[in-house]
């Protein structure tokens, strides 16, 4: 062979081998770009959303991952391992995290449920009722033992629901130990009591022990907890999917998503647990 022919030939297998080598490096390049977005929620909302994600990647291609569920969101989304933040509107993460440009405006997306949770033989008869400050005033009239769940959010629900009914609480039924939440629940388990209480972490707790407690008045709007989607700033956190974020929010307001979200109901509960809220947002978005 000439030593010009041989030259060309060595070449030419250079050029293959790096276009080879561009080819077997796109792929993982493209796979890691692959749109996804991360979800930082509070406590309960991945009751209702984990089965959505699934139809989300059906209908836009993206996958949906939730990185957190817990108290704080937004100390996960503040350090870039979070895309979207869901919680509830007054949650005191969600003003500072705004004002400081953390993120963009909220949308309301769903909204979950407090309850009037009491003894199966409910003495005060108050099961089915859709009027809180009604329930309140029969259980001040029969001098069924009340207790006082002291979370802030139950304690005004509450203070609004007496002040409805005209009554002011006292005597021996009324039991306030200074305890919240899981305590106060546990508290009205053990004196066959009434308590005020979110209802998807009440039923999370009865699934991890006893409690002779159930569900009676659920369908009061006051009992409603309004929660807002916060799509994470990337002019101020680096790293975040922005574009994604916008995709899952948008599908969150989507009417067969709101409706999905409406007809969702917990196992061997036969109510409404969640209610849609996209209509409070601005319909010209």
């Amino acid at each position: 062979m000439s030593p010009i022919l041989n030259s060309l030939r060595i070449a030419l297998m250079a050029l293959l081998a790096g276009a080879t080598l561009v080819v077997s490096l796109r792929p993982r390049a493209a796979a890691s770009q692959e749109p996804s977005v991360r979800l930082a929620l509070v406590n309960v909302p991945d009751d209702v959303l984990r089965p959505l994600l699934p139809d989300f990647q059906r209908q836009t291609g993206m996958s949906a991952e939730i990185v957190y569920t817990g108290n704080n969101p937004f100390a996960v989304a503040r350090e870039g391992k979070a895309d979207l933040v869901i919680s509830h509107y007054g949650h005191p993460g969600v003003q500072p995290f705004i004002t400081a440009g953390l993120g963009l405006w909220p949308h309301t997306v769903f909204a979950n449920t407090y309850a009037l949770i009491g003894p199966p033989s409910d003495p005060a008869h108050v099961r089915g009722l859709a009027d809180g400050a009604e329930a309140f005033r029969r259980i001040a009239q029969t001098k069924s033992t009340f207790v006082v769940n002291n979370a802030v959010g139950g304690k005004y629900i509450e203070n609004i629901l007496w002040s409805d009914a005209g009554i002011v609480p006292a005597g021996s039924w009324y039991v306030d130990v200074k305890v919240q939440g899981p305590s106060a629940a546990q508290v009205a388990g053990q004196r066959a009591a009434y308590v005020l209480w979110g209802l998807p972490p009440f039923l999370r707790l009865k699934q991890q022990e006893h409690l002779d407690l159930v569900p009676l008045v659920v369908r009061d709007p006051l009992f409603q907890r309004v929660m807002v989607s916060i799509v994470v700033n990337p002019k101020k956190v680096p790293g975040t999917n922005a574009d994604a974020a916008k995709a899952f929010e948008a599908y969150l307001l989507l009417p067969p998503t709101q409706a999905h979200i409406r007809a969702f109901r917990y196992p061997d509960l036969d109510q409404q647990a969640w209610w849609p809220a996209g209509r409070n947002n601005n319909a010209r978005e």
